[in-house]
């Protein structure tokens, strides 16, 4: 976790893992929808099956033996368009990319709050 720590996160932002969505994974909670994709982005990508669950909308959570233990081949995200999803916004969308030396999955992405936090309610890939 050391190394993780130190380089460079997933999610693209150019900051440190444990100063970006490392914080998200220690427990601070996103401001944002955006940050919330991002830090499950990066969740995916180093298999933190527990973070995606309790950042999913109890409504439409799946079990966290469902949810991948390892971490995924993504190589970069791209952020294609957010829409609400702010401070004080109560939902929220993001349209993004995930690359993989395999292909790439789109996908629009729905937000909403819980309990004054973030969290993932459910997306279309296209």
């Amino acid at each position: 976790m050391a190394a993780r720590s130190l380089s460079a996160c997933a999610c693209g932002s150019g900051k440190p893992y444990a100063a970006c969505c490392g914080a998200y994974h220690r427990g601070a909670k996103p401001l944002t929808a955006e940050a919330l994709m991002r830090s499950r982005y990066t969740a995916f990508v180093h298999g933190l099956p527990e973070y995606l669950h309790t950042t999913w909308a109890a409504r439409t959570r799946p079990k966290v033996s469902e949810l991948p233990a390892t971490g995924l081949p993504f190589t970069r995200l791209e952020i294609r368009r957010t829409q609400g999803g702010g401070p004080f916004d109560t939902e929220g969308v993001v349209e993004f990319a995930a690359y993989s030396p395999t292909g790439v999955q789109h996908e629009v992405s729905r937000f909403i709050r819980e309990g004054g936090a973030w969290v993932y309610l459910n997306g279309d890939v296209r």
